[in-house]
Order: C-alpha cells, then sequence, then structure tokens
C-alpha cells in the first residue's frame, strides 16, 4: 500500500513538474509562479529534452525566463538535439534574452549535438548586437565548423544581408577562405517538358566560400568586405563556377559588375561556360554591355551544360546546347536587345552550335516545344491560358529576332542533324508570320527533316486555314 501511495505521490509530482512547461508555453505567468513557490522541478524535461527554460526563451518571455533561472533552472541544458536555451535566444535574434542566459551562466561557446555554434546561430539570422556580445563574452570557436553542411559563422553571415556582422567575425579571425564540406550528388539534368537534357551524373555540390555564398545571394556590401579582407576575386566553386560565374548565373548584376571591377576575369570558362553565357541565360543586358566592354568574348562556346540549375529549369545551359556562343543563346531565348548589344560588340550571328543548329533557328524556334503545358521561352510554366496570350506576345520577338538575323546573312535552308530548318522551328511554334518570313527569304518549306516532316505540313497541321496551306491543297 506504501508502495503504491509512493507512486501515486511521483506521478503527482511529475505531472506538476511538466504542468510549469504547459504554463510557460501558455504564458501563464500567474500559474508559473504558483508552481514555482510550490517547489515543482523548475528543469522537468518533455520527452525531447526541452525545459520550462528552453520554452520560455522561444517564447520570447524575458519575465518568466528570469523567474525560472532565479529558481534554479539549468541555463546550460540542452534538448535531446543538443539545444540551449541560449541557441534559442540566438535564433530569436534576442540579444537582450542572451545577454540575461550569458549572465547567468550560459556558454558563449556552446555548440548543438550537429556542432552548431550560438555564433553561427547568431550569424545566421543577422543578430549583430548578439554577436558582438558573444565575441566580447569570450566565444573562441568563430572558425568552427557544422557537421551538415560543413559551414562556419562567417558563411552565414555572407549569406545575408548583414555586413556588420561580417566585419566583427573578420576582425576576430574569421577564415575567408574556408570552404564548406563537398561531395559528389547523382543529378540528372534531364527535365521531361524540355529539352535540357542528359543522364544522371556525378556533381560536386557545395564546397562554397564565403564570397561564393555573397556572390549567389547578390549582397554587394559582403562581397566587398570579403574582397578587402584578401578574398580572391577569382575564387571558384569545385564546379569550376567563378564567384563571377555564380553571381551571374544567379542574376545578382550588381555584384557582378563589382567583380569585374576588382579585376575579375571575363573570359573565366572553368564550368564549361562563361559569364557571358550565364548572363544571357538571365536576361541581363546592362550586365551583358558591361561584360563585353570589359573583354569577354562574344563568341565563346558552350563546353559543357550546367551542372546546377538556377531556380529550376529555366535558368540551366543544357547539354544538348554545346557549341551555342551568347548570341546563339539570345537568339533562343528571343532577347532581341542582347542579340544587338553582342553584334555591336563583335559577335557572330551565324555560327552554329555543334548539332548544327544556327542562331536563325533557334530564334525561328528549334527545341522550344511551348505546347499545351504552358511554358514561355525560358520553359518557365506559366499555364495553359497565359500560354496562349504568351503565344501572341512571343511571336513579335521572334519575327523581329528572325528579321535580325536574316539581315546578318543567316542561311534560310541550313539544315541542323535532325534536319530541321527555321521554318520548322517557325512552324511548330505556329508562328506563320515567321514561316512567311522565312519562306520570302527563300526558305523551302517542303524540305523534309529526319521524321518527313515538312515546314508547311506541321504549320497546316496547325493553322490548316493559312494562305500557305489552301495554296497547297489546291
Amino acid at each position: 500500500m506504501a508502495a503504491v501511495c509512493l507512486c501515486a505521490g511521483s506521478a503527482w509530482a511529475a505531472a506538476a513538474d511538466l504542468q510549469l512547461i504547459g504554463a510557460v508555453k501558455a504564458r501563464d505567468h500567474q500559474l508559473v509562479r504558483a508552481l514555482l513557490d510550490q517547489g515543482v522541478d523548475v528543469n522537468a524535461r518533455e520527452g525531447d529534452g526541452a525545459t520550462a527554460l528552453h520554452w520560455a526563451v522561444e517564447r520570447d518571455d524575458a519575465q518568466v525566463a528570469d523567474a525560472l533561472l532565479r529558481a534554479g533552472a539549468d541555463v546550460t541544458a540542452a534538448n535531446d538535439y543538443g539545444v540551449s536555451p541560449a541557441s534559442l535566444a540566438c535564433l530569436n535574434r534576442n540579444a537582450a534574452m542572451l545577454a540575461q542566459l550569458l549572465a547567468a551562466g550560459a556558454d558563449p561557446n556552446a555548440a548543438t549535438s550537429m556542432g552548431e555554434t550560438l555564433l553561427m546561430t547568431c550569424a545566421g539570422t543577422g543578430a549583430v548586437d548578439a554577436v558582438a556580445m558573444l565575441l566580447d563574452r569570450g566565444a573562441t570557436n568563430v572558425n568552427a565548423r557544422e557537421a551538415s553542411y560543413g559551414q562556419t559563422a562567417l558563411m552565414r553571415a555572407a549569406a545575408r544581408k548583414d555586413p556588420e556582422v561580417i566585419r566583427l567575425l573578420l576582425a576576430h579571425g574569421a577564415d575567408i577562405h574556408a570552404r564548406s564540406t563537398t561531395y559528389l550528388l547523382p543529378v540528372s539534368l534531364g527535365n521531361p517538358l524540355d529539352d535540357v537534357g542528359g543522364g544522371a551524373v556525378m556533381v560536386p555540390q557545395r564546397g562554397y566560400t564565403p564570397l561564393l555564398f555573397a556572390a549567389r545571394n547578390g549582397h554587394v556590401e559582403n562581397v566587398r568586405l570579403l574582397l578587402d579582407a584578401g578574398a580572391d576575386v577569382n575564387e571558384a566553386a569545385p564546379t569550376g563556377e567563378s564567384a563571377l560565374v555564380v553571381a551571374s548565373f544567379s542574376g545578382q548584376g550588381q555584384v557582378a559588375a563589382l567583380l569585374l571591377d576588382r579585376g575579375a576575369d571575363p573570359n573565366d570558362h572553368g564550368a564549361g561556360y562563361s559569364p557571358l553565357h550565364t548572363a544571357v541565360v538571365r536576361g541581363d543586358l546592362e550586365l551583358v554591355e558591361s561584360l563585353c566592354a570589359r573583354g569577354a568574348d562574344p563568341n565563346a562556346r558552350l563546353a559543357e551544360g550546367s551542372q546546377q540549375r538556377r531556380e529550376a529549369y529555366w535558368y540551366a545551359l543544357s547539354e544538348r546546347w554545346r557549341g551555342a556562343t551568347p548570341f546563339w543563346l539570345a537568339a533562343k531565348f528571343a532577347e532581341v536587345d542582347i542579340m544587338r548589344a553582342l553584334v555591336d560588340s563583335g559577335a557572330d550571328p551565324l555560327l552554329a552550335a555543334d548539332d548544327g543548329t544556327t542562331p536563325l533557328m533557334s530564334i525561328a524556334g528549334i527545341g522550344y516545344r511551348p505546347g499545351s503545358i504552358g511554358m514561355n521561352r525560358r520553359n518557365q510554366g506559366i499555364g495553359p491560358d497565359a500560354a496562349r496570350l504568351l503565344k501572341a506576345a512571343n511571336e513579335q520577338p521572334t519575327l523581329e529576332g528572325t528579321r535580325l538575323v536574316l539581315e546578318f546573312g543567316g542561311d534560310v535552308n541550313a539544315a541542323n542533324d535532325s534536319g530541321n530548318t527555321a521554318a520548322h522551328g517557325a512552324a511548330v511554334l505556329g508562328y506563320a508570320s515567321v514561316v512567311e518570313l522565312l519562306a520570302e527569304h527563300g526558305a523551302d518549306l517542303n524540305v523534309k527533316n529526319q521524321r518527313g516532316q515538312t515546314a508547311q505540313d506541321v504549320l497546316c497541321r496547325q493553322s490548316p486555314s493559312h494562305s500557305l496551306c489552301i495554296t497547297a491543297g489546291e
């Protein structure tokens, strides 16, 4: 009987201890005080190891946190993942709470079971005051790496728009040359909706320095600080992408401009493509002009497709485009202003890709298959209704670009390795005006490709009432 009573009493005590955590979660200050007055276990843990102090910090409840600490809460207690209350204060960007915990004995060098230090967490959230406080209170693990990605506090800061955090970390010896962990991952470059093709390949992942993080995320001041501290302006990722290519491919034109000003190589081709290729993919006319002005080769050839995509399929360089020049890409994406700018900078508007597809074929529509799924010329899904509107909107720049390449001497009857001509491409898109323009310049609409299709056949299946089709049927 005594044993039964003891167990019942223990169960009641345990329930009361956990009730404290519930009261903290509910922000019930009155109940918290009452339970503390009853002497409940202030360090009782939930199933995952969290204590009442964890929840007070998570709720940014300084008053309850103070009461718990005064009642003997263990400020260094970590849950089952190694997360301490101080980690949560950093995650919440709550410098005042962090100060309260440090004053109560929290370790400024504390880390989770995965090696995530307080300094990393605070740097990753941009909590400048908290970072400064940790450094002032003795945080010495400024170059520690967490286990998942091998990132440091400086990498976390570089990926954010918080230059003050970078300044603090650099002043305390942060390593600007450190790299995140690199590993090989099988990646399929194929896209069932388009011609961005290829099988699975082993692609190096990560391996970024602080400069590469800043270049990718577009933080100009962060890039400037890192360069001033000695970062190599031509630093490259394991894929071969230089900081300039990373910035250009990520659509960070301002960062790319700064890197050029600081001496970045405008012709870097370590990844198999140049900054000019990636600037065209992003449709960045201003950057294209800047690169050309700095000596970028407008006739550089695509040696390899991109091994990583920017924002899914539509910002990628396909293996099928090997040999493509920046002008060829501008034609593919119907970037007429960029096409003109490249020619003004010395681009040859007639150079074909390795499979024989010419810029004229590219602008006319070879390789672009919007169909009914609703894709634009960068293969972005936009929905069938929008696609119908976009088809009409895209026909004009396609017509304009086709006329431009014809002015430069584009061969209307050239065929690629699949036997397709420019007229085949325009016919697939249903752009009758482009087919007519090509025909006016001597295009043979009855040439068959390897599938036995003529441009006229393709056009007439889509627009049987077109004059070219009516004439053919007579």
